[in-house]
């Protein structure tokens, strides 16, 4: 078989599955609960004791709040990010957080969050 129409059959095969997912709804984010970011924080960090979960208005993001310090559970696709917040460095703008992770797997994220919300999870993550 000639590589042109090889090549032709992989692209269209996987443009297909492509497609036929995101029709199925398989591409849709992860909307987040108490409980699913929980499950999310506690599948990377199983020794934290978690003391307060708050969700997004959106659902996907949580700030994690354990006994070892803040952390957030962010919507990465279908899947969940989780990091800790401890030596990151977050700055404000008007619609949403940026918080840049000294780590090269996550280096950061952009998380939407109303006024009110953005006071309250900065009063959060001050408190520990």
């Amino acid at each position: 078989m000639p590589l042109s129409i090889l090549l032709i059959l992989v692209g269209g095969g996987i443009g297909g599955i492509a497609l036929l997912l995101h029709f199925l709804g398989k591409s849709q984010p992860v909307v987040l609960t108490d409980n699913t970011a929980r499950a999310a924080w506690l599948r990377l960090f199983p020794e934290d004791t978690i003391t307060n979960v708050t969700v997004s208005d959106s659902g996907l993001a949580a700030l994690i709040v354990t006994d070892q310090g803040p952390g957030l559970v962010w919507s990465f696709g279908i899947d969940t990010v989780a990091r800790p917040l401890g030596d990151a460095e977050i700055t404000e703008s008007k619609k949403r957080l940026k918080i840049r992770f000294p780590d090269f797997s996550a280096p950061r994220a952009l998380i939407t969050l109303s006024e009110t919300e953005r006071t309250d999870w900065r009063q959060k993550m001050a408190q520990t």
